[in-house]
Order: structure tokens, then C-alpha cells, then sequence
């Protein structure tokens, strides 16, 4: 199952991991991220990979070094799929044998993608190339824009039904943590959160504690104040929200 992209935003610092596929919720079982590392295990997912993949990431080892080791015990490896980032920024990845056709992947200058039971290596292949392309995007933006072409090169070759969203930027919580677990569109989907997400969401997130601020800014009135300017911002554009809560009055 599944394709996703593995990146580091050289101008925030962030790490981030897209992934979609036809199986649901694979935003659940895909993406590990920490403070300064990621790991993206699909395929036949074996989610130790992952978070054991990344706790050594984050304590110093290298990327190809783990993925090694991961291989070598794991006596399922031709099977599983796997592509990861390390603290210093280097990226490894595995495609096992047995994984189903189309499978591979490629790794590129700060980011990689992979992907298995694909309509072929296109979808790979565009993936990288858009997000290579377009750093004039924002971050999260970017990944999203690239996972598109992805799926307009063909996708999963089984369909669509589920997609994630993971950005960290520089701590153990995350930035951003989108998922769509069961749509027939969850790309599109994921970027109508992706939107709303930018309504208040991530606005909020800007004034919350960090490891290095324990008590962050907790004053309400300058939440308010950028959430107002934005509305006016979207206003001023004719862009209505997309949000879909209820307000009781």
C-alpha cells in the first residue's frame, strides 16, 4: 500500500511526512516524527521500524546505519518499505523484493518518496519532481501540492481512501497532524483541513509552550488579534471558510 514523501523545510527547520493510499487510516501506521527525525514504514507496515526507527534516529544514529540493522532482523524486510531522515539531515530508504509492482523510490536533495501497488513510476517519479519545484510554497503547501501529482500521475493502483499530513518543527509535538481515514477524495479532503487548519488552528499553535518557552503566551486577546486579521485577510480575497463545525448560539 501507499506513497508518501519524507522532507525537511530548509527554510523552518520543519519535518514533515505525506502519505495517501488506498487502505484506511494510513496516516495512523505510516509517519514517526520527533524533534530532529523522521521515519515513513509502509508496504507491510511493521510499525516497530518506526518507533524504534526514530528513537535511535533521534539519539544520533545515522539513517542508513538503522535502516540496516531494521533489515537485517527483520526476516519479513522483502516485504516492508521504508525511507527516513536522520539528525543530520541524510535520507536512507528500503523497497524489500516482494514488495507489489510498481514499487520503489528516490531520493532527492532534502526529501525522498516512495511508494508500492502504484500505477507505475511516475507517481514516484512527479511526486519528487513538483516538490523539487516548488519551494515557493510554504511547507505544508508543498507536500500536499507534490502528493497531488502523485496521485494525478495514477496513485495507488487500487484506489483512493485515506491520507496524513505530519509536520514537527523542532519539537516532540506536532505542528500539524492532519488525517483522512476513509474518503473517496482524501487528498483533496486533507487540504480542505489543511485550510481550515489555517483559519485558527495554527494561529493558536504559534503562542503554546515550547521546550525552549515552558509557558509559551497565553494571552487570549493576541490569539483573537491574528485570528481577526486573517478573517478580514480571507474576507478581503472572498475566500469563505470551508469548515464545516456548528456555532451555538
Amino acid at each position: 500500500m501507499t506513497y508518501s514523501i519524507v522532507a525537511r523545510d530548509t527554510k523552518s527547520g520543519a519535518i514533515g511526512i505525506a502519505v495517501a493510499s488506498r487502505f484506511f487510516a494510513c496516516g495512523a501506521l505510516v509517519p514517526f516524527i520527533g524533534r530532529n527525525a523522521a521515519f515513513a514504514t509502509q508496504a507491510f507496515v511493521n510499525p516497530v521500524w518506526g518507533s524504534e526507527g526514530l528513537r535511535r534516529l533521534e539519539a544520533g544514529e545515522s539513517a542508513e546505519d538503522v535502516l540496516a540493522d531494521l533489515v537485517a532482523r527483520d526476516d519479513g524486510e522483502s516485504h516492508r518499505q521504508a525511507h527516513l531522515t536522520d539528525r543530520d539531515g541524510r535520507f536512507a530508504a528500503h523497497t524489500g523484493a516482494d514488495c507489489i509492482d510498481w514499487a520503489g523510490h528516490v531520493l532527492g536533495e532534502g526529501f525522498s518518496v516512495a511508494g508500492n501497488m502504484l500505477e507505475g513510476p511516475q507517481v514516484v517519479e512527479d511526486t519528487a519532481r513538483v516538490y523539487a519545484e516548488r519551494n515557493d510554497l510554504g511547507f505544508a503547501e508543498r507536500l500536499l501540492t507534490a502528493m497531488e501529482a502523485g496521485e494525478a500521475a495514477g496513485g495507488d493502483k487500487r484506489g483512493r481512501q485515506a491520507a496524513g499530513l505530519l509536520i514537527h518543527r523542532g519539537e516532540a509535538h506536532p505542528w500539524l497532524d492532519l488525517r483522512v481515514d476513509d474518503d473517496a477524495d482524501p487528498l483533496a479532503e486533507l487540504r480542505r483541513l489543511l485550510d481550515v487548519a489555517s483559519e485558527q488552528y495554527l494561529h493558536f499553535y504559534e503562542l503554546l509552550p515550547t521546550a525552549s518557552s515552558f509557558s509559551g503566551n497565553p494571552e487570549r486577546a493576541e490569539i483573537e488579534r491574528r485570528v481577526a486579521e486573517d478573517q478580514a485577510r480571507r474576507q478581503a480575497e472572498g475566500r469563505a471558510s470551508q469548515s464545516r463545525a456548528t456555532t451555538k448560539v
